[in-house]
């Protein structure tokens, strides 16, 4: 069986979840299956062109696996969080939501200048958070080598946000 319809198997759809009409992707079953979580990181990591420096993963989600990937290269694995949740100095960068705005943050000194970061989320819908996150990364004189998701939902167009920091654009399942 090829990964993307393991993960499709593994996954459980929940209706009108978070706010009815949305059909919500939600990825914790695959946490049950262990031989499939390996799959997983061994897949990103083999479609990688160039090892990155750093992961960069995406509260919270993208926190799972994005530090999975991080430790088997081992690089470091930089946290993404919504402001006021890092404990030390920050950089932050505000973006636009649907209805108003967010915030998300990271330690200044997480990246050096130069290095190439995989920035990595479980689901790529409109590509704002990801959007924010590769300014924030480009903020601190880091590139964007490319972008992880476990799952993309196509119809809603996120690959477009982001095609403009970086065309290597990998997720896993496609919906």
């Amino acid at each position: 069986m090829n990964i993307e319809t393991a993960i499709k198997q593994a996954l459980r759809d929940i209706p009108d979840f978070p706010k009815p009409g949305i059909l919500f992707k939600d990825i914790t079953p695959i946490f049950y299956d262990q031989k499939l979580c390996t799959q997983i990181v061994d897949e990103f990591i083999a479609r990688f062109e160039t090892k990155p420096d750093a992961i960069v993963g995406i509260e919270s989600r993208g926190f799972l696996f994005g530090f999975l990937v991080a430790n088997k290269l081992d690089i470091p694995f930089v946290l993404v969080r919504k402001a006021g949740k890092l404990p030390y100095k920050t950089v932050s960068i505000e973006y636009d939501l649907e209805y108003g705005t967010s915030k998300i943050e990271m330690h200044e000194d997480a990246l050096q200048k130069g290095w190439n970061v995989i920035i990595h989320d479980d689901l790529l819908a409109t590509g704002g958070t990801a959007d924010a996150a590769a300014n924030l990364v480009k903020k601190l004189g880091a590139n964007v080598l490319g972008f992880n998701f476990v799952i993309g939902l196509d119809f809603l167009g996120g690959e477009k946000k982001l095609i403009n920091h970086s065309k290597n654009i990998t997720c896993l399942v496609h919906f």
